[in-house]
C-alpha cells in the first residue's frame, strides 16, 4: 500500500510538470506497466483530480481542472514563491482577499518542510513593503471586470470622474492593467466611440453584463503601453521636462512606469517627462534621483529651484549672493 501511495505522488508530480504524457512515457518513468498507469490514473480521479485521457496513436494523459481543489504538489522554489506571494497579497491593493490570503498562508506554512521554513522566515523578517499608498480595489470588482473581458461581454458601470461627477458607462472591456499603485481598465467606450482608460477603484459594475462583442485590437497593439501613456498625460498643473547627465537605464531604475517617461538622447544623457500639481513635490522627486540634471521646463520650476538654492545658501551662512 505504501509503495502504491508513493507511486501515486510520483505520477501526480509528473502530470503537473508537463502538459501531456503518453501512457508509455509514464510507465517508463514509473517503471511499471501501462495497465498499472491506467489503474493509478483511476485512483487519482477518485481522489478528486481530473485526469483527461485520449486513445489512439496521439493519445495520452493530461491533468485538467476539477470541480474541487485537490492537494497540490509544489517543489521547494514554488512553495517559497507561493508563501511570499500570499503574504504580499494579504497587504496588497485588492480588498477582500486579506483574510483568505492569511488562511492559505497559515495552511501552507504548517505543511512546509523544515528545510524551507528558515527561508520563508528570513524573507518575512528581512523585508518590509514600502509601496506607495495607492487606492484599494474591491476584489469582486476586479473579478467582475476580468470575467467580462475574458468572456467578451459588454460591461456597464457607474464611474466617478476626477472632479467627483458620476457618469454611466457602457464599454467593451479589453484589459486590466496594474501599474504597481493602481488598477486600470482599458476599454472601448461604446457611447464615445473611442478607447478610454478607467481607474478600477472608481467604477461600480452593473449586473448582469451585456451582450457579447468581437474584441478589438488595442491602440498600438499594446494595452499596457497605451494605459501608461494615458496616465503620464494627466493634465498636471506643471508639465516638466528635465535633462539628466546620465544614461536612460540609470534614470529608469529610479523612476516608475507611471511617474514619467524616460527618453534616451545618447549613451550618457536622457530626458524625463513628468508632472505634478506641486512644485515642492517635484523638487523632492527630482532630488531623489541623486544625479545631475537640468530643468528645461516649466519656468515656474526653474524659479522655484533658484529661490530654494538661495534659501539653502543663506541657511549655511553663505548669503544669497555667495
Amino acid at each position: 500500500m505504501l509503495e502504491t501511495s508513493v507511486r501515486l505522488l510520483r505520477l501526480l508530480s509528473l502530470l503537473q510538470q508537463r502538459r501531456e504524457w503518453s501512457g508509455a512515457e509514464l510507465a517508463a518513468r514509473l517503471e511499471v506497466t501501462t495497465r498499472t498507469v491506467r489503474n493509478d490514473v483511476d485512483r487519482l480521479r477518485q481522489l478528486g483530480y481530473q485526469v483527461d485521457s485520449a486513445t489512439g496513436p496521439t493519445g495520452g494523459y493530461r491533468l485538467g481542472a476539477g470541480a474541487a481543489l485537490p492537494p497540490l504538489l509544489l517543489d521547494d522554489e514554488e512553495a517559497v514563491a507561493v508563501a511570499v506571494g500570499l503574504r504580499a497579497a494579504a497587504a496588497g491593493s485588492v480588498s477582500g482577499i486579506e483574510d483568505a490570503s492569511l488562511r492559505a498562508l497559515t495552511k501552507l506554512e504548517r505543511t512546509l518542510p523544515k528545510r524551507l521554513r528558515p527561508r520563508v522566515d528570513a524573507l518575512r523578517s528581512a523585508t518590509v513593503s514600502a509601496a506607495g499608498g495607492g487606492p484599494v480595489v474591491d476584489a469582486a470588482t476586479l473579478t467582475t471586470v476580468a470575467d467580462a473581458a475574458h468572456r467578451h461581454e459588454r460591461l456597464r458601470f457607474a464611474y466617478e470622474g476626477f472632479d467627483g461627477t458620476v457618469s454611466e458607462r457602457d464599454v467593451e472591456p479589453h484589459t486590466l492593467v496594474y501599474t504597481g499603485r493602481r488598477w486600470y481598465l482599458l476599454a472601448w467606450d461604446t457611447d464615445r466611440r473611442d478607447w478610454r482608460t478607467f481607474r478600477a477603484d472608481r467604477l461600480r459594475p452593473r449586473m448582469p453584463t451585456g451582450p457579447r462583442f468581437v474584441p478589438r485590437d488595442p491602440p498600438g497593439g499594446d494595452a499596457a503601453a497605451h494605459v501608461l501613456r494615458g496616465v503620464r498625460s494627466v493634465p498636471w498643473t506643471y508639465r516638466v521636462r528635465v535633462r539628466f547627465a546620465a544614461p536612460a537605464a540609470a534614470v529608469a531604475e529610479r523612476s516608475t512606469p507611471t511617474s514619467g517617461e524616460v527618453i534616451p538622447l545618447d549613451d550618457q544623457t536622457c530626458e524625463l517627462v513628468t508632472g505634478s500639481d506641486s512644485l515642492a513635490d517635484l523638487t523632492a522627486y527630482l532630488n531623489g534621483f541623486e544625479m545631475p540634471f537640468t530643468v528645461l521646463e516649466p519656468p515656474a520650476l526653474i524659479e522655484h529651484l533658484r529661490a530654494l538654492a538661495a534659501r539653502y545658501r543663506a541657511a549655511t551662512g553663505g548669503g544669497p549672493d555667495a
